[in-house]
């Protein structure tokens, strides 16, 4: 199948319905609208069925009810959007209910502007919101990674029966670049026994509920998703290394931020710095062992996070290097995006001082 030029967020949506996407709810917010709009258009044409609801709180909801009856369904939103969202999406997770949820990320905190942002990482990683619940969440760095990441979120959340979140930016919602849509592998998946679309007199009302009055029981529901969340940790931690060949400085960076990375360190090398890359494609569960790793490297000095945002990731890099080498952060936020120059700099200013 050839390559054809797509729009981001255009081709995130033909991804969803190639990936069995039937039902999409949500609400307009740049810079992710077209999105819904493209849904709007092909979704019918497909016998699926696109609604505009009045508000984010509604779409998620809407979307916590079609999820039950077993059905592929999705929503998209960009940043404060999520945030209305987030009550919703504790109880899709609570309920095990599996569904979709896009994040083009912009300029925060509060309305923030419509420029790429990363700073949505500790909604996305670390709950955004109430309770203990965990999102998948995958993190493309160009469009043909958004093409096969979408399809396979599908394939997840019905593996898993959990919400997979994708968290792209504004950038890679808006660029336009070649993408092929080709088929993703299969997984072989649980039979959908739970799903409230009917007894037809074959067996008792399935029920699905978020309320334990009982704090017994409520403990045990939060042990149960628990031990579903290792399982996940354990299957699905996904990673690019690039340039991981002795270097003395490893970057540690994700989405269209990566990218950028790449090309700092090509540049570095032909100044004759030698830096990697490790960029984590599942941001949650995280690599922390593949990172970990790499700070036990002899030639490895220190490692530079690179973030769209005030340095959400710092802390996982952290954790993963365990104070073996210096962590150290560049970022740009607010919707400014971190130019070759500014980072080459960083580099030389860190390394000058440990040299």
């Amino acid at each position: 199948m050839a390559k054809e030029l797509w729009k981001g967020n255009e081709a995130i949506a033909e991804a969803a319905i190639r990936g069995g996407c039937e039902l999409f709810f949500g609400y307009p917010i740049t810079p992710q609208n077209e999105i819904p709009e493209y849904m709007s258009l092909r979704l019918p044409q497909v016998g699926g069925c696109f609604l505009q609801s009045e508000s984010e709180v509604a779409a998620i909801n809407m979307v916590y009810g079609a999820a039950g009856t077993g059905t592929r369904v999705m929503t998209s939103s960009s940043s404060p959007g999520i945030s209305l969202k987030a009550e919703g999406i504790s109880y899709i997770a609570a309920a095990e209910l599996p569904c979709v949820i896009v994040n083009i990320v912009r300029g925060g905190p509060g309305l923030g502007g419509i420029q790429p942002a990363q700073s949505d990482y500790f909604q996305a990683c670390k709950g955004g919101g109430h309770g203990d619940y965990r999102l998948i969440v995958l993190a493309p760095s160009s469009v043909q990674e958004a093409v096969d990441m979408v399809q396979e979120a599908f394939e997840l959340a019905d593996y898993y029966r959990n919400p997979v979140m994708i968290l792209g930016d504004g950038m890679l919602g808006q660029m336009m670049e070649a993408a092929e849509f080709k088929p993703i592998e299969k997984r072989e998946l649980p039979e959908k026994c739970w799903v409230t679309d009917g007894t037809k007199g074959r067996r008792k009302p399935n029920i699905i509920n978020t309320l334990y009055i009982d704090p017994e029981e409520c403990e045990q529901l939060n042990s149960h998703l628990f031990t579903k969340y290792k399982e996940i940790e354990k299957n699905e931690v996904r990673y690019e290394k690039y340039n991981m060949d002795d270097p003395e400085i490893v970057f540690i960076a994700y989405g269209t931020t990566a990218r950028i990375v790449k090309s700092v360190i090509n540049i570095l090398k032909n100044e004759g710095i030698n830096a990697g890359l490790i960029r984590p494609i599942n941001i949650w569960p995280y690599p922390y062992q593949v990172i970990s790793d790499a700070a036990k490297l002899p030639g490895v000095k220190v490692f530079l996070t690179v973030e769209m945002s005030m340095g959400q990731m710092v802390e996982d890099v952290e954790r993963a290097v365990k104070g073996v080498k210096p962590v150290h952060f560049y970022g740009r936020t607010g919707g400014m995006v971190p130019a070759l120059k500014d980072i080459i700099e960083e580099v030389k200013k860190i390394l000058g001082g440990i040299r």
